[in-house]
């Protein structure tokens, strides 16, 4: 087996936390695809791409679509927008990860909690995740729940 290199473990650490932690607790698991609270059609882990009415998959299926997408659609943008993304604490990754798997790299990246990060500002960063706590444009008592359990890790990080 060929060692790796402190990066990679950092990377592996990070989303192994974000989804063991995060992301499948706070997403839970559906086996039959759903309309989500706000109509999009969700599976597996919150899973939405090329998710339609009617599909089913097996949990594999499903943990593998998650590690797939949280490695590459998610981590790996965020190293991109985010400068030292993967030399930040292990913690703060997980959390941002789990943030963005929520609300899109798109919204994360734009977002105030990655300048404060770019200006290794990280309690500051860690605080400012807790901002999406809406779905249809109105406060959700499970994103509220979902920020303050990323937060409460996030911190332990920085601290």
């Amino acid at each position: 087996m060929p060692k790796l290199n402190k990066k990679a473990v950092a990377a592996i650490a990070a989303v192994a936390l974000s989804i063991g932690s995060l992301i499948k607790p706070w997403e839970g698991l559906s086996l039959s695809s759903y309309p989500d609270i706000v109509g999009v059609w969700t599976a597996c882990y919150g899973e939405t791409l090329g998710v339609r009415p009617g599909q089913k998959f097996t949990r594999a299926e499903c943990d593998e679509k998650l590690l797939t997408r949280v490695m590459n659609d998610y981590y790996v943008p965020l190293t991109g927008c985010i400068a030292d993304f993967d030399r930040k604490p292990v913690e703060w990754q997980a959390a941002a990860i789990s943030v963005t798997y929520n609300v899109g790299v798109g919204a994360a990246c734009k977002s105030t909690f990655a300048r404060l990060a770019r200006e290794n500002r990280m309690k500051d960063s860690c605080q400012a995740m807790t901002a999406f706590n809406k779905a249809g444009g109105r406060v959700v008592q499970g994103l509220v729940n979902r920020r303050a359990a990323e937060l409460k890790l996030c911190l332990k990080g920085v601290a």
